[in-house]
C-alpha cells in the first residue's frame, strides 16, 4: 500500500470514528438537533463549492431552492468556479485544509482524496440514503473510488443510469436558412460540409451589413477540448474518453491526437483556414466573444455541443430569427467512419458531489443529498413544482404553453427564477428515457416534448432531410457495442506520482502546436504537427498512457468484481 492510499484509509477511519461518535452540532445554523432524527428539518446551512460554473445561481431563491429548504430545512451557500473547472480553487483547498461542506470537484477529486478531504460515504448511503442507492441500482459497484481504495468519494450525478438520449445536440452545426438556400444539400463528411459553407459565404458574403463567417470554434481555455480537439476524434470514429482513445480490445489509453486518422482532421481545419473559411479570430476570441457572434445571426457553421452555445441560440430565438438557429449533423472525416456519438456506457461514473471532513453534519447531508435524489426530488429539479411550472392531465406531467415559452425563449430568466436546471448536479439522478412510478419520464427530454418545442425552422429542416429528430440522422446505441469501461475522461488518477506533471505538459504542448499547425501555411502543417508529437514523447506522454492503461485495467477488475 503507497503512502498516499495509507494516509486516505487513516482520514477515513478517523472520520468514520468521529461518526461513531456522532455529533449534535450543525454547521452554521442555530440547530441542535440530534443527526439521527429521521425527520429533523432544522434550519442548516452548508458551504458548498463547485468546479462547474453556474452564472444563473440565485442562493436558493428562487422556487425549487425555496421548495428544498422548506422540505429539509437546508439552505446551502454556494460558490461556483468561474471557469468551469476551479483547479487552482481546489488546489488551496487540498494545501490548506481549509474546506466546504460539500463539493462538487469535477476532474479534480484526486487532489481532494490524497489530501484526506472527502470522506467515504459508503456507511452513510448505506444507512441513510436509500434513494440514492435505488438510483444505482445494479451499478452500485461503479461508483467506488479505486480498486486499490475501493471508498465512495463522490455521488456520481451527470448522466444517471442506462439515460436514452432521444436527439442530438451536437455534431456539426448549420443555420437553418442556409441550409434552405442550399436547397437541404446532404451533410455527410466534412467536405459536404466545407461544400455548403463554401457556396453559402460566395452567394451572401454579408449578414445584416457585417462579413459573414462560415465557420467558428470555441477554443477559449478548455473549450478547445470541446470544438476542437473532441471533434477529431469524433469524427474518426472515436468516441469521447476525454483526452484518451482506449482501444477496445486491448484496453491500451492513446493520447487521442497521436491517432494518425486525426492529423488528417486537423489538416482539414487548415485546410479550411487557409481556404478563408475558418474564422481568423478562431484561437484569440473567448468564449463571450464567440457567441456574440453567433447571436448576431452571421456565423453560419459550428463543431460545438449546444449546451455551450445555447445563450446565444435563445438570444437568436428571443429576437424572432429561429432560421438562423442550428441543425445537427453526425459529420465525420470521410464516410468510412460512423460518429460514435449515441454509443451507451451503461453508466456514467463521471463527475459528482461529495462531503468533507470538514463537514460537521453529514448524516443531514446525505439526506438532504438523498432527498433531492428521491422520486420526488428529481421532480422537483427537473419539472419544477406543480401547478407552477407543470400541471398533471389525465396522469401525465404537462407544461403549459407560456411556462414553455420562457424555458425556451427566456431561459436565463426562467431559472434564475424557476431553480429549474440549476440543481442538476446535486444527488443521484435518472437519466433521459426512465419513467417513474407514475408513468412519467424524469425528465423533460422525451420525444413528444422535444418534437413539439422545435421551431418551425427546425420542423422544416428536418422534414427535407426525412428525419423526426435529429438522432434520426445520427448511427445510435444499436449500432455500437456498449463501452465496457465507461466514459473514460472521468477517471480517477494518482496525484502522488509523476502522471500529472505529464498530463499537464500534454495539455500545454496541444493548446500551443494545435492551434498553430491549424494556423500554418499549407505546406508548414506537418512540420509544426511532427514537432507536436516529438514534444509528446520527450514530456513523457508514452509513461502516462501506460499509467492510464493501468487505471483502464484496473477500473474493469474493481467493475467486474475482479481482485
Amino acid at each position: 500500500m503507497g503512502k498516499s492510499t495509507t494516509w486516505r484509509y487513516l482520514a477515513v477511519m478517523l472520520v468514520s470514528a468521529s461518526l461513531l461518535v456522532g455529533t449534535a452540532c450543525s454547521n452554521g445554523s442555530s440547530s441542535s438537533a440530534v443527526e439521527d432524527d429521521p425527520n429533523d428539518t432544522s434550519p442548516l446551512t452548508l458551504t458548498y463549492f463547485s468546479g462547474e460554473a453556474n452564472p444563473n445561481w440565485n442562493n436558493m431563491k428562487d422556487a425549487i431552492g425555496q421548495e428544498f429548504t422548506r422540505k429539509t430545512g437546508v439552505t446551502v451557500q454556494a460558490e461556483f468556479a468561474v471557469n468551469g473547472s476551479g483547479q487552482d480553487k481546489f488546489a488551496l483547498m487540498a494545501a490548506s485544509g481549509d474546506y466546504p461542506d460539500i463539493v462538487y470537484p469535477k476532474d479534480n477529486v484526486g487532489k481532494l482524496v490524497d489530501a484526506g478531504a472527502l470522506i467515504d460515504l459508503t456507511d452513510l448511503i448505506e444507512e441513510h440514503a436509500p434513494n440514492i442507492k435505488k438510483v444505482y441500482g445494479d451499478y452500485f459497484n461503479r461508483i467506488k473510488y479505486s480498486l486499490d481504495d475501493p471508498a465512495i468519494y463522490t455521488i456520481p450525478t451527470n448522466m444517471g443510469v442506462d439515460p436514452v438520449t432521444f436527439d442530438a445536440t451536437g455534431g456539426f452545426e448549420i443555420q437553418h436558412q442556409a441550409l434552405e438556400k442550399l436547397g437541404y444539400p446532404k451533410i455527410r463528411t466534412v467536405k459536404d460540409f466545407e461544400n455548403a459553407l463554401r457556396a453559402y459565404v460566395e452567394k451572401y458574403p454579408t449578414t445584416n451589413g457585417q462579413p459573414t463567417i462560415p465557420l467558428s470554434l470555441d477554443a477559449d481555455d478548455w473549450k478547445i477540448m470541446i470544438t476542437v480537439t473532441n471533434p477529431a476524434a469524433q469524427s474518426t470514429g472515436a468516441p469521447d474518453d476525454g483526452e484518451y482513445y482506449i482501444d477496445p480490445k486491448t484496453y491500451e489509453a492513446k493520447l487521442h491526437y497521436r491517432r494518425p486518422e486525426e492529423r488528417e482532421y486537423f489538416r482539414w481545419l487548415n485546410h479550411m483556414y487557409n481556404e478563408g473559411l475558418l474564422d481568423k479570430e478562431t484561437f484569440v476570441q473567448k468564449s463571450d466573444q464567440y457567441k456574440s457572434k453567433i447571436a448576431s445571426g452571421r456565423v453560419i457553421g459550428l463543431i460545438d455541443k449546444e449546451w455551450n452555445y445555447q445563450d446565444a441560440e435563445n438570444a437568436l430565438k428571443a429576437s424572432g430569427l429561429d432560421e438562423h438557429t442550428y441543425a445537427h449533423f453526425p459529420v465525420t472525416l470521410t464516410e468510412e467512419y460512423d460518429d460514435p456519438s449515441f454509443q451507451s456506457i451503461g453508466f456514467d461514473t463521471a463527475y459528482g458531489i461529495g462531503i468533507t471532513t470538514s463537514n460537521k453534519n453529514p448524516v443531514r447531508t446525505i439526506k438532504f443529498l438523498d432527498f433531492l435524489s428521491s422520486d420526488e426530488g428529481q421532480v422537483l429539479r427537473q419539472w419544477g413544482i406543480e401547478g407552477q411550472h407543470y400541471n398533471v392531465v389525465d396522469g401525465k406531467r404537462v407544461i403549459p404553453p407560456d411556462v414553455q415559452e420562457r424555458k425556451s425563449n427566456d431561459n436565463l430568466n426562467f431559472q434564475k427564477e424557476t431553480g429549474i436546471g440549476l440543481y442538476w448536479s446535486w444527488g443521484a439522478q435518472y437519466g433521459d428515457g426512465i419513467k417513474d412510478p407514475t408513468g412519467n419520464y424524469y425528465t423533460t427530454n422525451y420525444p413528444e416534448l422535444i418534437t413539439a418545442n422545435y421551431s418551425e425552422a427546425e420542423k422544416k429542416s428536418l422534414k427535407a432531410y426525412n428525419a423526426t429528430t435529429w438522432k434520426d440522422l445520427f448511427k445510435t446505441e444499436k449500432d455500437f457495442p456498449v463501452k465496457e469501461w465507461g466514459a473514460a475522461y472521468n477517471m480517477p488518477v494518482p496525484t502522488d506520482t509523476d502522471y500529472n506533471v505529464i498530463y499537464q505538459k500534454a495539455q500545454d504542448i496541444m493548446k500551443k502546436r494545435i492551434p498553430e499547425a491549424i494556423l500554418a501555411p499549407r505546406d508548414k502543417f506537418d512540420e509544426v504537427y511532427d514537432t507536436m508529437l516529438k514534444e509528446f514523447d520527450n514530456a513523457g506522454v508514452p509513461k502516462a498512457e501506460a499509467t492510464y492503461t493501468e487505471l483502464i485495467k484496473n477500473r474493469l477488475k474493481l467493475w467486474n468484481g475482479e481482485e
